[in-house]
């Protein structure tokens, strides 16, 4: 089995609404928290999780994204033990990144997330890359949380973090050029771009999904911006790998890119994209569908 990587469900809310989240359509009901919540078998289920992330190192995965339905900043305590769990298994896990709206990402947090946690990697998801206020608009944040753009991308880098900015296209790119948008993510220190096609959920027929299919038919970044991106990316890039998956990974102004159209693996492959690591202490190879339950 090819595994790419292994996303951690860190088990948390989110201060976020975000227009375009197809995660708040999730029935996280449907997975018990049994490694937060379970105290009377406390052991057995922190053996079960242990299982899983050896089972993930076992086949080959190097990788665990820390991330979730919610804000993974929000549960910093479940990342401490998540920390010390992994430096207990015969081959821990040397590359972790962290997903992340940004929302309470401070100093402080970052200087933990490097000594104690060992993040390497700093995932930004923005839905503008040009104005905090636009983003904050989009990602539904509250204004205490709004996420400072510059400052926030200046002390990741400080602190010697990798920098992937995760772009979700929406109409915020429609008049801006590739160039321009490669342009600023130089400007904000970016070792990494990725490109991040919104996509409908599909089969839910709830109003709340009704309402979040309607924002993104209205607000996605059009086909020909898209069209425009790979375009330039693949004609002014490097090309330097296939990824697992099947996307490409090219080099374009000393940034890694890769567009990705296919963030939740709806297309099958014989390739695992990644597994989902779950509070229930289970491994899954979908986000949305409990039938895809693995191990």
């Amino acid at each position: 089995m090819k595994i790419q990587t292994l996303s951690v469900v860190v088990p948390s809310g989110c201060p976020n609404k975000c227009r375009f989240c197809v995660s708040r359509l999730h029935d996280d009901s449907l997975y018990t928290n049994q490694i937060e919540k379970n105290r009377r078998f406390k052991h057995l289920y922190r053996s079960d999780y242990l299982a899983r992330l050896a089972f993930a190192r076992d086949n080959g995965c190097n990788t665990i994204i820390l991330t979730g339905t919610g804000e993974p900043l929000m549960n910093m305590d479940f990342m401490d033990s998540l920390a010390t769990w992994n430096r207990e298994l015969e081959h821990p896990f040397r590359w972790i990144e962290l997903q992340t709206s940004g929302v309470s990402l401070d100093e402080e947090k970052l200087r933990w997330l490097r000594n104690e946690i060992r993040v390497s990697t700093i995932s930004l998801s923005l839905s503008s890359i040009w104005s905090s206020r636009e983003n904050a608009e989009y990602n539904g944040t509250p204004e205490k949380y709004v996420v400072q753009i510059e400052s926030l991308c200046q002390k990741i880098s400080d602190l010697d973090f990798n920098l992937r900015l995760s772009l979700n296209m929406t109409d915020f790119y429609n008049n801006s050029s590739p160039e321009e948008i490669f342009n600023r993510a130089k400007v904000l220190g970016a070792h990494q771009l990725t490109f991040r096609v919104l996509y409908k959920s599909e089969g839910n027929n709830t109003p709340e999904a009704a309402l979040i299919n309607k924002w993104i038919d209205e607000h996605r970044c059009a086909d020909s911006v898209v069209q425009n991106v790979k375009d330039y990316v693949q004609k002014q890039g490097r090309k330097l790998e296939v990824l697992p998956f099947g996307a490409v990974r090219y080099s374009l102004q000393n940034i890694s890119t890769v567009v990705d159209e296919d963030c939740m693996t709806e297309t099958a492959k014989d390739v695992v994209k990644y597994l989902v690591l779950r509070p229930d202490c289970r491994l899954y190879t979908k986000w949305d569908d409990p039938g895809s339950l693995l191990f």
